[in-house]
């Protein structure tokens, strides 16, 4: 593959104007008749304008989970304000592929539209074979993260894919409560699981459901949670913050949020935020009052398994990262990220 113009610096913002590269395609020769065939070719097209970059997102997206809906993209970037850079490739007919990207200027590389906080990412293209091709379009440097493995499969040996931390996921269709999924347990996790929540539940919890207001509370336990354990969490940048609150704002586009309040004797307990998408039960963000009530995350978790059965989804998304207590919980489904 050549390419007519070299990219610029690779520490440079990318140009906030579209640009053009035309790329040759080497394509075995073809004949008709006496006369060979010219080699296709393929234009790649860099695009900034974050009306453009919504409707080509929308039209390339599959939107098979939460992360490939443009409002849970478009939160982050109304909050971070890192600027676009969508990579199309298209020929002279039309459009073939979309790497949607955006230049991290906190972590000077590019990386997905939406920041390496999207998961189970897929590439947006008609083809597979032209996720090379994008790739080596693409500037540099440059962290994909949490690419699903199923989807490149076929190009584990073209291409230098690295193992990523996998994320995890309960199918429900065999249950029909938490009992069923602790019976799915072994024994020692079973029965620390049902201590956790029988202890919650003689201490009479008070159970809100959408209180939109406390996603302030959950950020509240969640710093301390962190503090505590002598780390730094995301939500000391008021940039995420923003995020999150924004997500919460553009509910009912295309997907639904529910927040879950657990109170005990007047103080919060806990704070989950679910985002819901088709037939899926996305655990988003949470923040625990463990040092006051042990067993609150364990508690959390079978009531949402409850919840998610009572609203008829078919799967909970535990995403990305074991921390320590999903591993032989969930189901893990491997991932992979690429760097260059």
């Amino acid at each position: 593959m050549t390419n007519t113009s070299s990219p610029g610096n690779n520490n440079d913002e990318p140009p906030s104007s579209s640009s053009k590269r035309k790329i040759i395609l080497k394509t075995p020769e073809r004949k008709t008749g006496f006369f060979p065939v010219q080699p296709d070719f393929l234009i790649t097209e860099v695009v900034s304008d974050i009306q453009e970059c919504s409707s080509l997102f929308k039209k390339f997206s599959p939107r098979k989970n939460l992360f490939e809906t443009w409002e849970f993209r478009q939160a982050f970037y109304q909050a971070y304000q890192h600027q676009p850079y969508f990579l199309v490739l298209r020929n002279n007919r039309q459009d073939l592929a979309l790497l949607p990207l955006w230049y991290d200027r906190d972590k000077k590389r590019y990386t997905w539209f939406g920041s390496d906080w999207q998961e189970e990412v897929s590439f947006f293209c008609t083809d597979p074979s032209f996720i090379p091709l994008l790739l080596s379009a693409a500037p540099s440097p440059l962290y994909l993260n949490a690419i699903d493995k199923a989807s490149v499969t076929p190009l584990l040996d073209q291409i230098d894919f690295k193992d990523d931390s996998p994320k995890y996921v309960l199918k429900l269709e065999n249950f029909k409560s938490h009992e069923d999924f602790l019976m799915s347990l072994k024994k020692n996790r079973r029965h620390g699981m049902r201590k956790d929540w029988k202890r919650i539940q003689g201490q009479n919890p008070e159970i809100t459901i959408n209180n939109f207001n406390d996603i302030d509370q959950l950020i509240l336990l969640a710093k301390k949670r962190f503090a505590d354990k002598g780390e730094s969490a995301d939500w000391e940048d008021p940039r995420r913050i923003a995020t999150f609150k924004e997500i919460i704002k553009l509910r009912g586009k295309s997907y639904q949020i529910r927040m879950i309040t657990i109170k005990i004797n007047g103080i919060v307990a806990g704070v989950d935020l679910i985002c819901l998408y088709q037939d899926t039960y996305f655990t988003v963000k949470c923040g625990y009052n463990v040092s006051q009530f042990s067993g609150i995350g364990n508690f959390m978790n079978l009531f949402e398994i409850n919840d998610a059965l009572e609203l008829g989804m078919k799967k909970i998304d535990f995403l990305q990262n074991n921390y320590e207590w999903k591993e032989g919980l969930f189901e893990s489904l491997p991932l992979v990220c690429y760097e260059k």
